[in-house]
């Protein structure tokens, strides 16, 4: 994948995912802490195999996805964090918006690492389509991802059902980081 899509803050890597970054999305996916706000289910091996696919598959198709952030002094893996089209099967529709998610493994909760990696994230966004809004979807309990999105720009913009759960759809004017 080209270094282009590469980002760097003052304590994080952030890149497109690699095969080789199937067990560490795993263990995170697998682990009910993460998934209680998104989905519910801890991800097979199968289930995350077919993410990663989907992670790079965004790249390849749309110049857009997710990365894989890890710890710039360590190299821990951190989460992931990125943009996606998953053609949701939403009312209301989410529209042609690019949609941005993360998600952090436990360990590195409470460390400001989403913040840092989202707003990486929304100035490479700025860089390539300033005039692009984006969208993010979360459910009202996930307190801590609600304050990362509205500290990083987006504003609730409505409400709906997703997989029979409620959830806030939050949007982002372009260039609002």
């Amino acid at each position: 994948m080209s270094s282009a899509f590469h980002l760097e803050t003052d304590r994080l890597i952030m890149r497109p995912h690699l095969r080789d970054d199937l067990d560490d999305c795993l263990a995170m996916w697998s682990d009910p802490a993460v998934t209680r706000f998104i989905g519910g289910k801890p991800s097979t091996r199968e289930e995350m195999w077919a993410r990663l696919l989907r992670y790079i598959g965004h790249w390849t198709l749309l110049g857009y996805g997710f990365w894989v952030v890890r710890e710039k002094a360590s190299g821990r893996f951190v989460g992931e964090v990125g943009f996606a089209d998953f053609k949701r099967d939403l009312d209301p529709p989410l529209g042609d918006y690019p949609e941005m998610g993360w998600v952090l493994t436990p360990s590195m909760h409470g460390k400001g690492y989403a913040t840092e990696a989202v707003q990486a994230a929304l100035r490479w966004a700025n860089a390539h389509w300033p005039t692009t809004d984006s969208v993010c979807l979360i459910v009202p309990d996930n307190v801590a991802s609600l304050r990362v999105a509205t500290g990083c720009g987006f504003i609730e913009h409505g409400r709906a059902t997703y997989k029979n759960a409620p959830s806030i759809v939050l949007h982002r004017t372009a260039q609002s980081v």
